[in-house]
């Protein structure tokens, strides 16, 4: 951003700005523009490869960035250079990028993950490597014997695909198990250990491949062979991991940083989710801790019992799937939550960590496998998703981590599809994180500078006008809590759903939703406030529906129960039988009788609905039914509409036929108070208490009439009022040459100025 102002200046770097605005640094890695702390960033994504290493050679795109942009945090990764983020020669490079970037009024947040130094880590810990246990069952004959042979996978993602993906390292046999099997799995008293009889004819990073002999006792019986491939990758239970990112994170201690990046943490990434559930992620470490918490079970044993089941251990089932994803989410959540502590330790409080956690956008099988659904648990300091997360998820997380936004980082394969993001997300209480186009089709530089041409930038910096008022979430009158236990358990009722047939419904009907997992009750944040509301960071809700509680703990009755003395309805969608470690409970009374129960969720979703209305609930304008992507039908806000955030700030979006916004030609009521109002794109107004305007955002502002504050410019401007920390009002006149309006001036003496990037040709 480059910023200059109608009195007294003050240079700092290639910015300019007022000097009774000037704050004091909260360190050398602060944002290098000096904006007002409360501002938001603009913020885009860079993948380096090997152009990037080239003497100067970020030079080209960051001057790019700095020219045709409105971009000021770059999010940057060399995920698809074949280089190690530990390589001095990377950190030098990456050391010089970050001060060039400054000088363009610019910072990097560097991508310093552990995978981006696998190399470095199997040196340092050979033995801490990630393994997978593979299971696989066969058929026994009456006599001779059975040759089964397992292959390894290779998983590879984003991180891998230009480089080396999570190759096998080695194989190894476990166990063979021979048993019995029925409808319900296992028959009980048939399990034999048979490891010892079988032959291990070949064990390779490859395959693994055992002769299973069988005589007159095994007709009619099964075998299941377990059997672990080690992975080019860290361990996520590795014991020295922690320590690792940390010494990656301080090697970069003299780097100009605004802060980091870690990106679709988790275990190597499954795209089927593995239905068959005979895979499962493994390490000595992880069998240690599942034995810790568990009473002394062996992990091994119980991935034949997750896989199969054995009648009459049915609830015993259940309750080690519960435990072994538990885990899952809790230690890929503490490993996302020591980087953001290590990256504030090494680069200051002012230090910047995005980006998302989210990896497959649902939360779905494919997440639960790779972290467990840890998106709630994984600390950013803005909400951060990507790609087509659903819009409940990102309105939840941006109310779990205080933040005034959700940023989405958004790739599509054509630049044509990035204003309908731009504009829904701006309806919907969020931002983009520009992602290059994607697919790759054609060049780095090409899928880059594809998003610098037209009218998108200028549409984006209408959008940020916002960045400057918002200081609230979207507000979502609902809450959805699903069972996080019961969406991930394969062996309960309700595999694979968290409830966003029900979310989508509410957003559909104009009542946007968030959406939470139970476990937010037991981490303690979902809470009941002093005045009886079901809160989530700043979000109070008017209703409240817990879908599918089963193999909840007692936390999440005794919460309900205190929720029920309270304002918020209650609802709830399927039985709660049994608890956490699989034992009977009858928890459909253990919850409140005030608790409104209903087996269909579209008639409870449809009386929460009605209830809403009852109460005199504003609606907001209703969400759409978009493209199917990912494999589901996807539910967004439209271009054009109205919304309103927690603090009472009203949304006025119109971006439905050009990417640089479209006329606003209306009048509006807020809070009781006509709003007359001429602009281009985006307007945005917030009254204070009395009834008087507090904060203001509009493009292409021509006219706006609200009390007596009238403003009538003689050309349209772009102009944002808010009150800054001590309640001062403060404006910002975008793309304006010449005197600032005398309708302006009256309203306040303080104005920065922002310039508009010019559109590449």
């Amino acid at each position: 951003m480059r910023l200059t102002c109608s009195v007294v200046t003050l240079v700092l770097g290639a910015n300019l700005m007022c000097a009774e605005d000037a704050e004091p640094a909260a360190g050398k890695n602060a944002f290098p523009f000096r904006l007002p702390r409360e501002v938001l960033p603009v913020m885009a994504t860079w993948a380096w490869n090997e152009v990037q290493f080239e003497p100067d050679g970020y030079r080209h795109m960051l001057d790019l960035y700095r020219d045709h942009s409105a971009y000021n945090v770059i999010t940057t990764t060399l995920r698809v250079a074949k280089r190690e983020i530990t390589d001095q020669e990377v950190h030098d490079q990456i050391k010089r990028a970050a001060a060039y970037a400054r000088q363009q009024s610019m910072a990097l947040a560097m991508d310093l993950d552990v995978r981006l130094a696998r190399s470095a880590f199997r040196k340092a810990y050979p033995g801490e490597c990630q393994e997978m246990l593979r299971l696989r069952e066969v058929d026994l004959p009456e006599s001779g014997t059975v040759v089964l042979t397992i292959p390894s996978a290779t998983p590879r993602d984003h991180y891998t695909s230009q480089t080396t993906p999570y190759v096998p390292l080695s194989g190894r046999l476990v166990r063979v198990y021979s048993y019995a099997s029925g409808p319900k799995g296992i028959e009980p008293d048939t399990l034999q250990d048979i490891t010892a009889r079988c032959k291990l004819k070949d064990a390779t990073a490859k395959k693994v491949t055992i002769e299973i002999p069988s005589d007159g006792t095994t007709a009619g019986r099964k075998a299941c062979a377990i059997v672990s491939f080690t992975h080019f990758a860290a361990a996520v239970f590795a014991p020295h991991l922690l320590e690792f990112q940390r010494r990656i994170i301080e090697q970069y201690a003299d780097v100009e940083l605004a802060g980091v990046m870690k990106d679709e943490w988790g275990f190597p990434p499954s795209f089927d989710g593995c239905p068959a559930k005979n895979d499962f992620w493994y390490s000595k470490f992880r069998a240690v801790a599942y034995a810790a918490r568990t009473g002394g079970r062996n992990l091994v044993r119980d991935c034949l019992l997750m896989y199969l089941g054995e009648r009459g251990r049915e609830r015993e089932r259940q309750a080690a799937i519960n435990h072994f994803l538990e885990m899952s989410w809790q230690r890929n959540a503490a490993i996302e939550n020591d980087y953001h502590r290590a990256t504030k330790a090494v680069f200051g409080p002012a230090a910047f960590v995005g980006t998302h956690p989210t990896w497959w956008p649902y939360p779905g099988m494919r997440e639960f496998k790779k972290n467990g659904l840890d998106w709630w648990a994984a600390k950013r300091d803005v909400a951060q998703t990507d790609e087509v997360t659903p819009y409940c998820v990102r309105t939840s997380l941006a109310k779990k981590w205080g933040s005034p936004v959700w940023y989405n980082m958004y790739y599509s394969a054509t630049a044509n599809d990035y204003p309908r993001e731009l504009w829904s997300a701006a309806l919907g209480g969020g931002r983009i994180n520009y992602h290059p186009l994607y697919p790759r089709k054609r060049s780095d530089r090409e899928r880059t500078t594809a998003l610098l041409r037209g009218e998108l930038n200028r549409g984006d910096c209408r959008v940020r006008l916002l960045n400057f008022i918002s200081k609230a979430p979207l507000d979502c009158p609902v809450a959805v809590v699903f069972g996080h236990a019961c969406a991930m358990n394969w062996a309960g009722p309700a595999y694979d759903d968290v409830g966003i047939g029900m979310t989508d419904q509410l957003w559909r009907a104009g009542f946007p939703a968030d959406l939470i997992p139970s476990s937010e009750i037991r981490e303690g944040a979902l809470k009941v406030d002093d005045d009886g509301y079901v809160r989530y960071g700043p979000q109070r809700y008017a209703a409240l529906i817990l879908y599918h509680p089963e193999f909840e703990r007692p936390e999440t009755a005794a919460f309900f129960q205190q929720a029920a003395r309270g304002k918020t309805v209650l609802y709830r969608v399927g039985d709660w039988t049994t608890d956490f470690d699989g034992d009977a409970f009858d928890g459909n009374s253990a919850l409140p009788s005030r608790m409104t129960a209903r087996e269909d969720s579209s008639v409870c979703t449809a009386e929460v609905i009605a209830r809403l209305r009852e109460r005199g609930i504003p609606s907001q304008t209703p969400a759409q039914t978009t493209a199917r992507r990912f494999g589901r039908q996807l539910c967004a806000p439209p271009q054009s509409g109205r919304s309103r955030l927690i603090d009472g700030t009203h949304i006025f979006v119109s971006g439905q036929q050009r990417a640089s916004g479209d006329s606003i030609q209306d009048t509006f009521d807020v809070e009781q108070q006509k709003v007359t109002i001429d602009a281009v794109g985006v307007a945005a107004v917030r009254l204070d208490q009395h009834g008087k305007l507090d904060a203001l955002a509009a493009g292409g502002l021509k006219h706006l009439r609200l009390g007596d504050v009238v403003i009538s410019l003689e050309r349209r401007a772009d102009i944002a009022l808010w009150r800054n920390e001590q309640g001062t009002l403060r404006g910002v006149l975008q793309d304006w040459q010449g005197p600032i309006p005398s309708c302006l001036t009256a309203i306040t003496n303080r104005w920065l100025r922002l310039s508009v990037p010019t559109p590449m040709p």
